[in-house]
């Protein structure tokens, strides 16, 4: 029979080995809660995440809001579609004209423009349109005039609007000629450089790819092809699912200098890809 002195050692050893683990911080949560606040859905342009921006911000973010992230990268078009049926609670898109129908029609609660790149025109080193330094309006209508390839995302996305809006009346007079790819901006790149067209870029997008395609930048920098980035909140009378709250704390975290100072400092390739908004920016301040 074991004595009394062995179950006393043995009951020590586990007192001890308890303490241990509590203090280790191996200790079983009792509490049912969870540091997280909820999720938060972003409906966000795609070249936000085909430059690589967002997986710098959203890291920042959920350091100091824990919680659940679902990110749906989509044409502005479709962003705000999802916004207006309740099924985001944030947006990132770039399209001020769609912006503003959008907020006039009340689907959105709070909007700024928090940052701002170009778009550029691309094509093959040899121009066969003869586009360079022209300005983009004017570009566009020589390769039509040349009956030179360009392709399109055809997709309603902030690009595809632009594209549209620098075609003017009566739009685009290309036919054969004319792609629509109905892709993302990193697939229609890599399409337009296959095809060696010409083709409407932001310029995040093209310094993600540059080192995979062989098209160069030859209007750029223009007033009218500034590109601005905007935030907006979708009104929560869209949907019960909506988190306003989380929804708020991103707007003002991209507003923050935090976020600022991420996005003045990611680059590629040497070059900055974006630059931030500081000051609140109306969208009667859009080009």
């Amino acid at each position: 029979m074991l004595s009394d002195d062995f179950y006393k050692q043995r009951n020590l050893k586990y007192l001890l080995l308890g303490l241990c683990l509590w203090f280790s911080g191996c200790r079983p949560d009792h509490s049912g809660q969870s540091n997280s606040v909820g999720a938060l859905r972003i409906a966000t342009t795609t070249s936000t995440r085909d430059s690589g921006l967002l997986d710098q911000l959203l890291p920042a973010f959920t350091r100091n809001t824990p919680c659940d992230l679902s990110v749906i990268a989509v044409g502005t078009g479709a962003a705000l579609k999802m916004g207006e049926q309740g099924e985001a609670d944030v947006l990132i898109v770039h399209a001020p004209n769609s912006e503003r129908q959008f907020m006039q029609e009340r689907h959105g609660q709070r909007h700024a423009s928090f940052m701002k790149n170009y778009f550029i025109l691309v094509g093959q080193a040899a121009d066969p349109a003869q586009i360079k330094h022209l300005a983009p309006d004017q570009a566009l209508q020589q390769i039509g005039r040349q009956n030179q390839r360009f392709v399109s995302r055809g997709d309603d996305s902030g690009t595809h609007k632009r594209e549209l809006e620098l075609w003017g009346e009566p739009g685009c007079p290309l036919l054969e000629s004319y792609i629509e790819t109905g892709q993302g901006m990193g697939n229609t790149l890599m399409i337009a450089n296959e095809l060696q067209a010409y083709t409407l870029c932001d310029m995040a997008t093209y310094l993600r790819f540059q080192h995979k395609i062989e098209l160069v930048p030859l209007v750029s920098t223009h007033p009218l092809l500034e590109n601005r980035y905007s935030v907006i909140t979708v009104n929560p009378s869209k949907s019960s699912k909506i988190n306003a709250d989380l929804a708020n704390r991103f707007f003002s975290f991209l507003q923050s200098a935090e976020a600022i100072q991420i996005i003045q400092k990611y680059q590629l390739h040497n070059s900055t890809l974006f630059e931030p908004i500081t000051s609140t920016a109306s969208l009667d301040d859009s080009p």
